[in-house]
């Protein structure tokens, strides 16, 4: 069973990926292309090019799992970096919690009390 706790790593993939990848394609874009392990319990998210899919995986202990989110209208807001030659970036678990609902994150700012 995975639990989303405030210790969670969080890894985003900036760039867009090919989501016909299942698990062992993901874990290999992790792993190459983001150099995370994802046997050290972080979750990792993908998008696509359209920005209306979403891919997390993440490894419990067990095994990988995969889980998916397909908008039927919309988009995420996906985050941008601010480093061109970036491919990560790190999220706070709220913030992906937040993703996953819809919330621009573009410009948000967490204030004081919500951070750890």
């Amino acid at each position: 069973m995975f639990h989303m706790n405030q210790n969670l790593k969080v890894v985003l993939a900036v760039r867009p990926v090919d989501l016909r990848k299942s698990f062992g394609g993901l874990y290999a874009v992790a792993a190459q292309q983001l150099k995370e392990s994802p046997e050290k319990g972080a979750m990792f998210v993908f998008g696509n090019k359209a920005h209306n899919r979403i891919k997390v995986l993440c490894f419990d202990g067990t095994g990988c799992w995969v889980s998916t989110k397909r908008l039927e209208k919309g988009t995420f807001s996906w985050p941008k970096s601010t480093d061109v030659k970036k491919d990560k970036m790190s999220l706070k678990p709220e913030a992906l919690t937040l993703l996953l609902d819809g919330v621009d994150l573009r410009g948000a700012k967490f204030r004081a009390w919500y951070e750890r």
